[in-house]
């Protein structure tokens, strides 16, 4: 599973909409977006990574792994 969509099944789990994850993380619902669409990677702070972690309940372990070596897959 790539990681946009992880981050999107992650999101669902909870029944959130991706406007609730942007104002959790302090970006905005096109942002979000963005990120599940594979257009974009996140760009996070520290803070902004443990507001997402909070928001999706999950470990930083657990988030998706946006690297390059998967962009090619």
């Amino acid at each position: 599973m790539n990681s946009s969509r992880k981050l999107m099944r992650l999101r669902k789990r909870l029944g959130l909409t991706q406007k609730q994850v942007a104002d959790a993380v302090g970006v905005t619902d096109q942002t979000v977006s963005n990120w599940e669409a594979g257009r974009f990677e996140p760009r996070l702070t520290i803070s902004q990574m443990q507001a997402l972690c909070r928001v999706l309940q999950c470990s930083l372990d657990e988030l998706p792994s946006f690297t390059d070596a998967e962009k090619s897959e």
